[in-house]
């Protein structure tokens, strides 16, 4: 006992650093297990996942991540744009993140497991320097 009263600050400093480790990781799964820019391009490059983008087409035409397909949320539930094999990755994405998560609840119901969003949205793919496209 004595030992944590004389120490008590080299205590304190402990648990808050290993607060500040674990601080990604509940934020993280706070956003639904949103991807990073980087672990969605691993994901496309190392699983062949496949990019949906679920903005509107206004949206989409104006700017949208390079090589993604367009199903736009409300139409989600009655496409047939998306891939037969349910088993693929997907990597919803759209223009700030929010519509991508309610989207993988969506397709999490229609039997693609591997549904997961893009953190951050187009903004964050942006800023990770990757190739943005724009429809005529």
């Amino acid at each position: 006992m004595k030992f944590i009263v004389d120490n008590w600050y080299l205590i304190a400093v402990a648990l808050v650093s290993g607060g500040l480790l674990l601080w990604p990781r509940l934020r993280a799964g706070a956003q639904g297990g949103g991807l990073s820019a980087a672990e969605a391009v691993q994901l496309i490059n190392r699983e062949r996942a496949v990019l949906i983008d679920v903005s509107e087409p206004a949206e989409y035409a104006a700017g949208h991540a390079g090589g993604s397909k367009n199903v736009p949320l409300a139409k989600l539930e009655s496409t047939s744009d998306l891939p037969k094999n349910k088993a693929l990755p997907l990597v919803v994405v759209c223009t700030t993140g929010a519509r991508a998560s309610r989207a993988v609840g969506i397709l999490h119901k229609l039997g693609f497991a591997n549904a997961r969003p893009l953190a951050g949205g187009l903004k964050a793919w942006r800023d990770a320097n990757l190739p943005v496209e724009k429809s005529a």
